[in-house]
C-alpha cells in the first residue's frame, strides 16, 4: 500500500510508460520501412547502409549516453543548441525540461535500436516467398496492395516479436537515463524510470524490501502488457489444420 501511494514511484511509472509508447511508435514502423527499402532494388550500397544503421547498437551505452549528454547540453556550444541557433532559435535546457528531456531519451533510443529492428524485419522479409509477389503482379495488384495483403500479414510473427521485446526494453530502460544525467538524480525526476527508482531504493538507500516490491510491480506490468498484446495479435490461437 505504501508503494501505491508513493508519488515518486507514480512519476517513474509515468516516465517509463511514456518512453515505452514513444519507442514503440517509432521503432516499429520506421525500421520496417527501412527493411523494405533494403529488400528492394531502389537502394544501392545496401551493405554500407545496414552497417551504418547497426553500428550504434555495438556502441556501449555508457559511451552513447555520455555523447548524447554533451550533444543535448544546455550550453550554447552543445550540438543541438548550435543547430537551434543556426535556425535562428535560442538555446534551450534540453535535460531540465520534461518534454525536451524525453526527446533526448527517445533520440538516443532510436539511434541505438533502429538498425537492430531493421535487421529483424529484413530477416522476416527474406522468409516471404517471392512467388506471392509475382502472382500479385500478374493479377494487377499495386505496390500498396502487395504491402497491405502480403507483406504486413506475413511479417506478423516478426512484428509480434519486435513488439514484445520493445515493450520489455521500454519498461526496463535505466542505463540510458542514468548516463544522460550522469547519475540517477534528474531535475524533478523527469528522467526517473521504474528501474531507476528500484536502483535508488535498493542500492542507494539499501531498502531491499521496497526495491523488491518495485521490481515485482514492474514484472506484473510487463507481463500484463505483453500477454494482452499477444492475445490481441492472436498469438495464442490454435492454427487451423
Amino acid at each position: 500500500m505504501k508503494l501505491l501511494k508513493d508519488t515518486t514511484f507514480h512519476t517513474a511509472v509515468k516516465n517509463s510508460f511514456t518512453y515505452m509508447v514513444l519507442s514503440l511508435a517509432l521503432l516499429i514502423p520506421f525500421p520496417m520501412f527501412f527493411a523494405i527499402l533494403m529488400d528492394s532494388n531502389l537502394v544501392r550500397a545496401k551493405g554500407v547502409i545496414k552497417g551504418a544503421l547497426y553500428l550504434p547498437a555495438l556502441t556501449s551505452v555508457v559511451i552513447s549516453g555520455t555523447l548524447f549528454r554533451l550533444m543535448f547540453s544546455e550550453l550554447p556550444t552543445g550540438q543541438m543548441n548550435m543547430v537551434l541557433q543556426y535556425l535562428g532559435k535560442t538555446p534551450v535546457p534540453w535535460l531540465k525540461e520534461k518534454g525536451l528531456a524525453m526527446t533526448a531519451l527517445i533520440t538516443l533510443c532510436c539511434w541505438r535500436w533502429t538498425g537492430v529492428n531493421m535487421l529483424y524485419f529484413l530477416s522476416g522479409l527474406k522468409s516471404i516467398d517471392s512467388t506471392l509477389y509475382e502472382a500479385a503482379s500478374i493479377d494487377g495488384a499495386s505496390s500498396l496492395n502487395k504491402f497491405r495483403y502480403i507483406t504486413i500479414p506475413l511479417l506478423k510473427p516478426t512484428t509480434v516479436y519486435v513488439l514484445t521485446i520493445s515493450v520489455y526494453a521500454g519498461l526496463s530502460m535505466f542505463l540510458e537515463s542514468y548516463m544522460l544525467w550522469a547519475g540517477n538524480t534528474s531535475p524533478k525526476n523527469i528522467g526517473l524510470t521504474i528501474v531507476g527508482y528500484l536502483y535508488k531504493r535498493g542500492i542507494e538507500k539499501n531498502q531491499m524490501g521496497y526495491a523488491s516490491a518495485v521490481g515485482l510491480i514492474l514484472l506484473l506490468i510487463a507481463l500484463v502488457i505483453n500477454v494482452a498484446q499477444l492475445i490481441l495479435n492472436g498469438s495464442f490461437k490454435k492454427e487451423e489444420k
